[in-house]
């Protein structure tokens, strides 16, 4: 299993606009817009990536990352083994990826994911 990006997830109330700041002070780009999260990228390096979120459309919580895996069952089956709480079960969503919430031991809700092909 590798790691193939790592993106920060910020709270914000209204992410359209909350993105409008990174566009206009920092050149950021909406790459992603579903309402309530909208993700921002650098134009120039489309990985380097912040979403801003006002809620999970599924899960229970805002998660403070999502760590976009190559093989995410293999990544839930490890957290699973390792005995780590999970907080929103592996699920196939709607807007096309794999993903599960983990608790790490610092108490962070991360959100790991795979695209659907």
């Amino acid at each position: 299993m590798a790691l193939a990006r790592v993106v920060p997830n910020l709270h914000a109330a209204t992410p359209i606009e909350a993105a409008a700041f990174y566009r206009d002070v920092l050149g950021m780009e909406v790459v992603m817009d579903q309402g309530w999260i909208v993700t921002v990228a650098d134009p120039a390096r489309p990985g380097l990536q912040l979403s801003l979120v006002s809620e999970d459309a599924s899960g229970p919580v805002v998660p403070v990352a999502s760590l976009e895996v190559d093989d995410v069952d293999a990544a839930h089956a490890a957290a699973v083994a390792s005995g780590a709480e999970i907080v929103h079960p592996l699920t196939d969503e709607p807007w096309g990826v794999r993903r599960f919430f983990v608790r790490d031991p610092a108490g962070h809700v991360v959100n790991v994911l795979g695209h659907r092909s």
